[in-house]
């Protein structure tokens, strides 16, 4: 598809290091197997945004979105986390990763990420190629992955590194009162090109390293031997080192992040709870005993934001918290949806609605803000939960809103529903074009 071409280039292959990379060429050339492991380095002590590694972008930690990608690629014979910090060990330990606990001889300010590596190759002599990634690349896709490692696995290549096109016109730096004057250093101003004119410069994205381990152990190097770049297009590329990056970040992660295996375009039915979710989770009693909840206008705009989009909305009230039958029915009316009580196991209740309406789980949404929602998080093909539901919640979600119950989190995540929606949309309208072009 026209979304996923790449180009590698030849400027930079013609490095070979003697016999020892050569020979090496040729066993992989030959289909051994080989242990390839995805290493990405998240230490604790971030000087730019504390612990952002783990802080939530666009719904999930930072450091899932490339754990994902790396998991569904289906390449790796493991994949790892390499960590000095309690709480960056459980999140990566949610996302599926196995851990390496760097030692303080690697965990100092002044370690340099080879060094890391270098441990990790000591500790694990089974690995034969490392992918180091870099957990502030949350625009990656297991497609990249794939064709990357294909330059080692199928043409013989040592290493093999991502790049991103960029047309900055460079200047020489000069120091104030030197007296010295700047002066281009990739243009000529007397024919300076335009953009379309200039193929511009590649320059390193960061975004992961491929890397045979002889390289490293016996050269110390993650770019060297038989080595290639990897195109990243512009949109894929984003980094994040400071906060002012993050909302960038985020809305670009929206539109050209990875959202895992199966797309969230058949989503026509959506479960939400009414407690926690839709309202704050308190209830109001009158001087008269009458029950009432507050709900927010903008969670009933993300309503009929999906409504509008054809998806069925369902409002859940729960046996172990249950609503007066008059004040569910204010609810249905106000909104223009079914109220159901379900009991102490969601699942069991919904699995029949969801039969009925002969979907299956990957068509539905939940949204959910309790342990009892669990099961349903996990199953559900889109989930969410606000940003104070417990940590258990927080878990088995896919998406983490920023906003609490019954203060737009429902908003939130229905535009994240129709973002995604649109995504799909659009990349099938692109997929048809491919076809009838090729």
């Amino acid at each position: 598809m026209s979304s996923r071409k790449r180009v590698v280039g030849g400027n930079q292959r013609n490095g070979e290091k003697g016999s020892a990379t050569a020979a090496k060429g040729k066993r992989l050339q030959t289909g051994d197997k080989q242990h390839k492991a995805a290493l990405i380095l998240a230490r604790g002590g971030s000087k730019g945004i504390p612990l952002k590694n783990v802080k939530t972008l666009a719904g999930i930690p930072l450091i899932g979105w490339v754990l994902r990608a790396a998991v569904d690629s289906e390449l790796f014979d493991s994949v790892w986390v390499s960590t000095d910090h309690d709480h960056i060990e459980k999140v990566a330990l949610s996302c599926g990763a196995r851990i390496h606990r760097r030692s303080a001889e690697v965990s100092k300010d002044s370690s340099t990420s080879l060094d890391t590596i270098q441990e990790f190759l000591r500790l694990n002599p089974e690995v034969d190629i490392v992918c180091n990634i870099q957990a502030t690349s949350p625009c990656l896709h297991p497609f990249h992955l794939k064709e990357a490692l294909q330059l080692i696995t199928e043409q013989g290549y040592d290493s093999v590194f991502a790049v991103v096109r960029r047309h900055h016109f460079r200047w020489q730096e000069v120091k104030n009162d030197s007296g010295e004057l700047t002066r281009p250093l990739n243009l000529d101003p007397h024919n300076r090109p335009r953009r379309q004119d200039w193929d511009g410069e590649l320059c390193e994205s960061g975004s992961f390293y491929f890397t045979q381990r002889e390289l490293i152990e016996e050269q110390g190097l993650l770019q060297g031997g038989k080595v290639a770049y990897y195109e990243v297009r512009p949109e894929y590329s984003v980094d994040i080192d400071v906060d002012i990056d993050w909302p960038v970040a985020e809305q670009r992660v929206l539109r050209y992040g990875y959202f895992g295996r199966v797309p969230p375009e058949v989503v026509k039915l959506m479960f939400c709870n009414i407690s926690g979710c839709l309202t704050e989770g308190r209830i109001f009693l009158s001087v008269s005993g009458e029950e009432m909840v507050s709900i927010n206008t903008r969670d009933t705009a993300g309503i009929r934001i999906l409504q509008k989009e054809g998806v069925e909305v369902m409002l859940l009230t729960s046996s172990l918290n249950p609503f007066e039958k008059a004040l569910s029915q204010k609810v249905s009316a106000r909104l223009g949806c079914e109220v159901l009580c379900v009991g102490e196991q969601p699942l069991d209740d919904l699995e029949t609605l969801v039969k009925e309406r002969k979907l299956s789980w990957r068509d539905v949404a939940f949204m959910g803000n309790d342990e009892i929602d669990v099961q349903c998080l996990n199953v559900a093909g889109l989930s969410a939960v606000p940003s104070d539901a417990p940590v258990l919640a927080k878990n088995a979600a896919k998406y983490i809103c920023t906003a609490p119950g019954g203060k737009g989190a429902m908003l939130e995540f229905a535009e994240h529903i129709r973002l995604q929606k649109r995504k799909a949309k659009s990349q099938l309208e692109q997929d048809r074009i491919d076809l009838t072009s090729s």
